[in-house]
């Protein structure tokens, strides 16, 4: 498997990471086999240092110093909060212009992690910023439409699953969020819009390089499940320029895609 590599010098280089992938081993997912940094590293043919993280089923933006030195001079630029992130989310129901959330957390305790154990909550603050409405002819949940958004999350701080969890917190769960989402979305974007995947996106990322000081702005393309749902969605217009795409390359479907699906089955994903 190849990486999508953006951005390479002699001290850092950031990936386009693919949904499905874990940035290093974990106990949560013991069982897998494949990690971002034994795949760059042999890519490269030297060591890389993992500066931040992604959730396995999170893509975009994820950088790695080649030196344990700049691996420090980076992580203070998180720790500081002198970094940008922006991502984009499709979430479930029409999302108000603009929210600011400042809303507590405790980590998540996972049943797989033996050693982790409740902790006190910690500050949480992220801005969302609605880029997109879209209703759909189909009966999903309680009404004969579905409506979404299209939103980009800016995280002003960094806690595990903060995005997804203060979206939930808002009722606008993230499509394909099998934790804190809601299933029939979820299935029925897997099933019918072939999107059998974790909906949110780190599309950009801006810090200062560790040696010269210079600012970086990195962006990582959308894949093609993204594609296909922004021109199904009517939302091309409504993307960061940096991320737009030649619509000449994605299928433009008619509403036929979208299909009623049955109630065979109501229960939430877990």
């Amino acid at each position: 498997m190849e990486l999508d590599i953006i951005y390479l010098d002699d001290e850092l280089v950031v990936i386009n990471k693919p949904s499905g992938l874990l940035v290093h081993r974990s106990e949560i997912d013991r069982h897998e086999t494949r990690f971002a940094l034994q795949l760059l590293r042999n890519q490269l043919g030297q060591r890389v240092y993992p500066v931040h993280r992604l959730d396995k089923p999170t893509s975009g933006v994820l950088a790695f110093a080649l030196s344990q030195e700049m691996a420090s001079l980076i992580t203070d630029q998180w720790r500081q909060r002198a970094v940008d992130k922006r991502y984009l989310a499709i979430v479930r129901g029409w999302m108000p212009e603009f929210i600011h959330l400042d809303k507590p957390m405790a980590p998540p305790v996972d049943k797989y992690a033996k050693h982790e154990r409740i902790k006190p909550e910690q500050e949480a603050i992220t801005d969302f910023r609605a880029l997109g409405n879209a209703e759909i002819p189909v009966h999903i949940d309680k009404y004969p439409q579905s409506r979404y958004s299209l939103v980009e999350c800016i995280p002003h701080t960094g806690r595990k699953h903060q995005l997804r969890r203060h979206l939930k917190h808002l009722s606008h769960p993230i499509i394909g969020d099998a934790r804190y989402g809601k299933g029939r979305h979820s299935r029925y974007f897997r099933d019918q819009l072939q999107a059998p995947r974790l909906l949110l996106h780190a599309a950009q990322l801006t810090m200062s390089h560790p040696v010269s000081g210079e600012t970086l702005t990195f962006n990582a393309p959308l894949d093609a499940i993204w594609r296909r749902l922004i021109e199904q969605f009517g939302w091309f217009d409504a993307l960061p320029s940096a991320l737009q795409f030649d619509a000449q390359d994605v299928p433009h479907p008619s509403l036929d895609c979208f299909l009623n699906i049955t109630d065979e089955d109501d229960e939430e994903s877990a």
